[in-house]
Parts: structure tokens; sequence; C-alpha cells
């Protein structure tokens, strides 16, 4: 046999394997055995964990398209609107739209790489490094938070009710009505807030773990904590407990003296520049940016127990506060709503100066709903109601509230 012959036949075998090593490849970690993996999608969000999530099908996604577009174009996307909305399943964008300005002055336009302040949802990033952090045996839930504060003055306070927000701690923006002489020029920080319970031991709202109370100042101290037990600045170890393993490359917990005037600014309703004020330094409630497209990752990632154990996934999603009848509960971190049918939605709005937000995460049906907007607008939070195109949700699309 001629040598040309032999190298035909020795290219077909190396193209044959090559092309099947690429079809079994896949880009979304792992998928159920029964499904095909994705095509290369630029629509498709993956991170690099294991997943068994189905892959969307584009019959479903044009349907889905379809009924998001209209609801967006009458509740949300109008021509005053600043933001940005994303529905994902599965990793897969249904929905997606940016409008408005980063920095009206200079009129940057808001894209999907733009990072836009997210206010209290922050809150649910906060709360699950705490868990990441239970899961290394650095925190223990039910200890009490003088055991990692000692200058904390409060002794029945635990981990636990700092997250579910039943310590009854003040709220700090408020310390002002008690301290004489206090100065507004004054930016404060993490440690202040600490600085001024201790000095001051400001009566508690209600006695620990007996009545639910929403306060930042939870979660500054949780901020607190994290750096205690890591050795490390909060946004550093955001940056690599949560951020960088999940490929968030555009989130960041904002160095208030050195980038107030590069990130995303925040805005009236008119697109006067809200400004800043004194509490802007503080962290761990707030002051994390992120894009719809890294809050994604991250709602991926809690489908993922090489992230973070079922188990502590578990106590974080459910209620904690049941001494008043209704439909809202909370759990760490985490909004919940639970209806008499049996369903569950989880979820956590966030509002800070001109920025609001709202991330929805529908854990039965693998949907993320995520709105953000940096000039001062309610109709974030409309984007719950999307929630009905999923599941067994009691909300109307076409409410006027």
């Amino acid at each position: 046999m001629s040598k040309l012959p032999i190298a035909i036949a020795i290219f077909i075998i190396f193209f044959n394997f090559s092309c099947q090593k690429k079809e079994e490849t896949p880009l979304l970690a792992e998928y159920l055995p029964e499904e095909k993996v994705l095509p290369l999608d630029s629509s498709l969000i993956n991170i690099p964990m294991t997943l068994e999530l189905y892959p969307v099908s584009d019959a479903y996604t044009a349907e889905k398209e379809k009924a998001i577009a209209e609801f967006y174009t009458k509740k949300i996307g109008l021509s005053d609107f600043s933001g940005a909305l994303l529905v994902s399943k599965n990793g897969k964008i249904i929905f997606e739209d940016y409008k408005g300005y980063a920095n009206y002055a200079s009129k940057t336009p808001i894209s999907k790489t733009t990072a836009l302040h997210l206010a209290s949802v922050s809150k649910v990033m906060t709360a699950t490094l705490v868990l990441k952090l239970v899961q290394e045996n650095k925190i223990d839930l039910n200890e009490k938070v003088q055991t990692y504060l000692p200058d904390f003055p409060y002794q029945n306070t635990t981990v636990k009710t700092l997250l579910n927000h039943r310590s009854g701690l003040p709220h700090y923006s408020r310390f002002s009505e008690s301290v004489k002489g206090w100065n507004t020029k004054k930016t404060i920080t993490n440690e202040d807030v600490l600085d001024y319970l201790k000095r001051y031991k400001f009566a508690l709202l209600a006695k620990n773990d007996t009545k639910f109370n929403y306060c930042n100042t939870n979660y500054v101290m949780l901020a607190l904590i994290i750096e205690k037990v890591t050795g490390k600045k909060y946004a550093e170890a955001m940056q690599e407990q949560i951020f960088s393993p999940l490929g968030m490359n555009d989130t960041f917990v904002i160095d208030f003296v050195n980038q107030k005037n590069t990130v995303s600014q925040s805005y009236k309703t008119n697109y006067v520049n809200h400004g800043w004020d004194q509490f802007d330094a503080i962290y761990g409630d707030k002051n994390i940016y992120s894009t719809p497209r890294d809050l994604v990752k991250f709602d991926l990632a809690t489908y993922a127990t090489e992230f973070l154990r079922k188990d502590l996934w578990e106590e974080a999603l459910k209620g904690y506060s049941y001494e008043k009848k209704g439909i809202k509960n909370y759990g760490l971190g985490i909004r919940l709503r639970e209806w008499g049918t049996g369903q569950t939605l989880h979820y956590h709005n966030g509002w800070w100066h001109g920025n609001t937000s709202s991330y929805t995460t529908l854990k039965n049906d693998t949907i993320v709903i995520i709105a953000l907007s940096n000039k001062y607008t309610r109709k974030t939070y409309q984007a719950m109601k999307l929630s009905a195109l999923f599941g067994d949700y009691p909300f109307e699309l076409d409410e006027q509230n």
C-alpha cells in the first residue's frame, strides 16, 4: 500500500475521533443522561461546576420570550427606564434588555457588562458567603455573635438571628436620633457601626429571636464576622469565595473612596444625580455591583452542591418568622412568599438611593428573574409577576399595580 492512502486513512480516523470528543464535551457542566448536550450558544450562561439541568428548547424560549416582551413593554421598559431585565432558565437566556445610562452626564449607556448597584440584593450574597464559611467550619450558625466580635454588646444575638433579621438590632441610619452632636459629614464605616453599638448600647427593638425586624445593621455585623474569621476584607473574601469561582467577572464590592466616581451613578426620577451620603461606605447589607448575567451565574450555583451543601441551602430557603399570619417570610438572606396552595417563591428586593433591584429565583422551575435600575423606579419590583409564566404563582400579568 502506498503512503498516500495510509495518510488519508489516519486523517479520517483522527477527524472522526476529534468530532466525537467535541460532541461529548458538555458546556453547562453535566446534563441528565437522556438529554443532548447544548450546542455553543451566546445566550447560554455557564459556571465551572457540575449541574444536572435540562437544556431549554428554542420553541420554549420563543413562547416565553414573546410573553415577557409584552409584559416588559407595558410594565417596565418604557422610555424613562434606566436599567436591565433578564429572565433565564437553566442558564439559557429567555429575555434580556438594557436601557438608559450608567452615567447620564457622559451618556455612557447601560450594557450587559455594566455593573449596577444591587442595594439589598447584596444580602443574598453576604448570607451565601456566611453559609460557605459554616461549611468550612469557620462559623457556627447558632453561635453567639460575641464569640466572633467580642465588643458586640448584646449577649443573646446569634449568627442565625442576624441572617434572618430576628436580632432586634436598631437600624444604623437611626443612630443619630440617640447620639448627641452627630456628625452628618463623617463617612461611617462598618467598624463605626459596631463602635456605636458598643458605646451607646441602643435598646433592642425586640428580644432576640422573638420577632422579625428587617434591619441593615444585621448584615453590617455579618460582614465584620466574615472579616474576622477569614482574616480578609469583605470585598476580598467575596471575590475569592464567590465572584471568581463562578466567573462573575463584572461583579465587585465598591471601594467607595476610589471608585465612587467611576461606577454606575444613581439617579432620581428626572436623571438628577442622587449623590452620596455618610452611609455609602458601609457594606454587607449593600454595595455589591453586578450585572444580570453575573447574577444568573450566582443563581446557577445555588443548584450546585459542590458550591454549597444541600442541607445548608435548605436552611437558607426555609422561613423563620411565623409569629404573624401571612404569606411573607424570611429565610437566611432571602425573602419568601408561601401560599396556601403549597407554592413557595424566593426573592429579594433592594433600594438604595436611586437604585432599585429585584432577584426572583423559582427553585422548582429553575427560573431566575432579574431586574435592576439605577434611576429610581418601582417598576423593577413588577418583574416578580413574570413568575406566573413558569408555575402556579398567583400573579396577574395585567394587574395595574
